[in-house]
């Protein structure tokens, strides 16, 4: 009887505590004069996600579609504030114009985790010096200085699935994240070998954002809650922890013994070294640049640049295969170019490929690479559509796909027209965000634009392809970061090239 009793009494503490979060968060934004979702009090569509299927930012798109004529809604994130963006101006204030109040991704990693010490995770000056450090990789002199390593892998690549035709009509995609941690791991590791489509760095790559229970479940802590993530000590990579460190150590000193250069991640890694500690002469932050550190940002690269790159080019073959003028048309400017230059396409020979690099603009605007954007305020702003007071620790939320699917902004936003990006044609322009906006969007963006580019003509150089339809309707996985089709697959086809 008296277990029976305190049985009930914490069930019934714990009703009230939920009812309790849930009306506070919605007075919360009701005293600001911000719609509320009242649908989940304390967890808004956090719970939605984990109770339906899809996507994370398709449940976002499902809030969009209701709270489109609102300039922000607010909902529930546990107990902390959290605000759903949805006009136009006020995404470019907390994107651009207010980058000082915004400038935290709305990710932390806990103390412990040390492949969370990269530039996606940290902040403030800590984040500034690592991405200082980081940013002669991404200049203009360097790609085109690096650019042979991801070539090499693109026609690698082109061998290795000749010699495969098995892969031809399996999963595409899957096949494309071979090519994709190929180029990655070439730029970061200086991996050029045939091993490297057999590799353990394309299994640590998969392993890190792979949409299971447990990660997209961590990340829904992360994002609802920083607090009680810290709180229970979340760590997000410590399964590939001792593999990457070992990695990027092993890769420095055999570099530093061969004393050759190779114009990558190794080679810059080897120069920060030498710098030695880096300084913030403002704030008097500093970071010892440690294997651990350098192996931290290689995991932010893999993270980056394989799955959300292998997501741009699917779609694109998606798309190609679905509309035979647009293929034909795709074909006619890859065997123009390479006939024209010999087979040999260079970083300026790649730049110059205007239909390739609409085609890649409309597959990123279809299925951006990440499906929603995070921030998290830092410092209390006003958001100026509904004069709406942020305070200092409110995690805002910005939808990229819907938005990328607004008819409003891409009239007929479900056809694949890559003449949106014809010169001259500013559809969009201002909403176009595949790689983010403002001072934190992606620092590879260049190199992974680079990376679909190569990927996508030397593959339709030597293939043509057919998309088989594998469901009715648009399908995506149940992913809480990344857009990953699955209703339509992709079937290579060899071509007659003389």
């Amino acid at each position: 009887m008296i277990l029976t009793l305190i049985l009930l009494s914490v069930i019934a503490l714990a009703l009230i505590t939920i009812i309790l979060i849930g009306n506070n968060n919605e007075r919360y934004w009701k005293k600001r004069g911000v719609k509320f979702y009242s649908k989940n009090k304390v967890t808004g569509i956090f719970w939605d996600f984990f109770t339906k299927k899809g996507a994370m930012f398709e449940r976002l798109g499902d809030l969009y579609n209701e709270y489109k004529k609102e300039p922000a809604v607010g909902f529930g994130s546990i107990m902390t504030p959290a605000l759903f963006v949805t006009n136009p101006e006020n995404i470019q204030h907390i994107l651009q114009t207010d980058f000082n109040s915004f400038h935290h991704r709305g990710l932390q990693s806990n103390e412990g985790d040390q492949l969370g010490d990269n530039i996606v995770f940290t902040d403030g000056p800590r984040w500034k010096l690592m991405r200082q450090s980081m940013t002669p990789l991404f200049t203009g002199t360097k790609l085109k200085n690096m650019y042979y390593i991801i070539d090499k892998s693109a026609q690698d690549f082109v061998v290795y699935l000749k010699e495969h035709p098995k892969l031809w009509e399996g999963d595409c995609f899957e096949t494309l994240l071979t090519f994709c941690n190929a180029a990655v791991c070439g730029a970061i590791f200086g991996i050029s070998s045939e091993s490297i489509f057999d590799t353990p760095f394309l299994a640590v790559a998969k392993k890190v954002i792979a949409p299971t229970w447990r990660f997209n479940l961590s990340f829904a802590v992360i994002s609802a809650s920083p607090r009680f993530s810290k709180l229970i000590g979340l760590k997000l990579f410590t399964d590939v922890e001792d593999f990457l460190i070992g990695a990027m150590k092993n890769v420095i000193q055999q570099r530093e013994k061969e004393n050759v250069k190779k114009h990558d991640f190794a080679d810059l890694c080897i120069n920060i070294q030498k710098n030695g500690v880096m300084r913030d002469p403002v704030s008097g932050c500093e970071v010892v640049p440690t294997y651990s550190q350098f192996a931290a940002q290689a995991l932010a690269f893999l993270a980056a640049g394989v799955e959300p790159v292998a997501t741009v080019i699917f779609t694109a073959l998606i798309h190609l295969g679905r509309n035979p003028d647009m293929l034909e048309k795709m074909l006619r400017e890859v065997d123009d170019t390479f006939e024209k230059h010999n087979e040999d396409i260079s970083y300026d020979v790649i730049m110059s490929m205007e239909y390739t690099d609409k085609v890649l603009n409309e597959a990123m605007r279809i299925n951006p690479p990440l499906g929603y954007l995070g921030r998290k305020c830092v410092k209390d702003s006003v958001l100026p559509v509904g004069n709406i007071r942020v305070e200092s620790g409110t995690n805002m939320f910005i939808p990229v796909y819907a938005i990328h699917h607004d008819p409003d902004i891409y009239p007929e936003p479900e056809v694949f027209d890559p003449e949106r990006f014809a010169s001259g044609n500013k559809q969009g322009d201002v909403f176009f965000m595949p790689f983010g906006l403002g001072n934190r969007m992606c620092i590879g963006s260049r190199y992974s634009k680079l990376q679909m580019a190569a990927g996508l003509v030397h593959i339709l150089r030597h293939f043509t392809v057919k998309t088989k339809e594998l469901k009715t309707e648009t399908q995506f996985k149940a992913h809480f970061i990344n857009v990953r089709p699955i209703s339509a697959d992709v079937e290579f086809i060899p071509r007659n090239i003389k």
